[in-house]
């Protein structure tokens, strides 16, 4: 789990990873309990090219990024009241967006908790009282969650426990939530 060094910047290589460490560090500047946040992820060789002034704006010039590197670009506050897939079914993003990123407060059991989750509250249409049940529940883990997707289906997650907020405690892997990775490569059909 140990993906970044002492001084912060990501080990990673691949700029898929880079760029969701990097939301995660962002997320966690911010503190905890915070709502849901969305960002487009663009080229940033392509940003530096047709908006020159923009990426002077953010800081980059041609020696300072990484030819194949992403730059998130955070999107406008999420609606509240609304369920986040029917949130991100509403939206399309234009051509020049590489891919996109969402990072997530949730509550999660242990999956040796899970089993002892009430039939009743497993149907469809519970789901309210099934989050109530979670927030009870003594081994509940309030978690972060930074999830991104290219265009071309590639997918990147970051998980960092709120007991163990550190930098070098955060878990990587592609599979790590496929439900909101699902979601988000839908914003990408036509």
């Amino acid at each position: 789990m140990d993906n970044l060094p002492a001084d912060g910047t990501p080990l990673a290589s691949d700029p898929l990873t880079q760029a969701v460490l990097e939301l995660d560090e962002y997320a966690a500047g911010l503190g905890w309990d915070q709502p849901s946040r969305l960002f487009a992820l663009v080229d940033t060789a392509r940003l530096r090219a047709e908006e020159p002034e923009l990426a002077g704006q953010l800081g980059f010039d041609d020696t300072e990024q990484p030819a194949a590197s992403l730059t998130p670009v955070e999107q406008d506050e999420l609606p509240t009241g609304a369920p986040l897939d029917e949130f991100l079914a509403t939206i399309a993003w234009p051509e020049a967006v590489a891919g996109c990123a969402m990072t997530v407060e949730r509550l999660m059991l242990p999956q040796s908790a899970e089993a002892a989750v009430p039939e009743e509250l497993q149907r469809e249409g519970s789901e309210e009282r099934l989050t109530e049940w979670v927030a009870g529940h003594p081994e509940r883990q309030e978690v972060r969650l930074t999830v991104a997707v290219l265009r071309d289906g590639t997918r990147e997650s970051a998980l960092r426990l709120r007991d163990k907020d550190s930098p070098t405690e955060v878990l990587t892997g592609a599979g790590l939530v496929p439900g909101l990775a699902d979601a988000l490569a839908a914003t990408f059909e036509e």
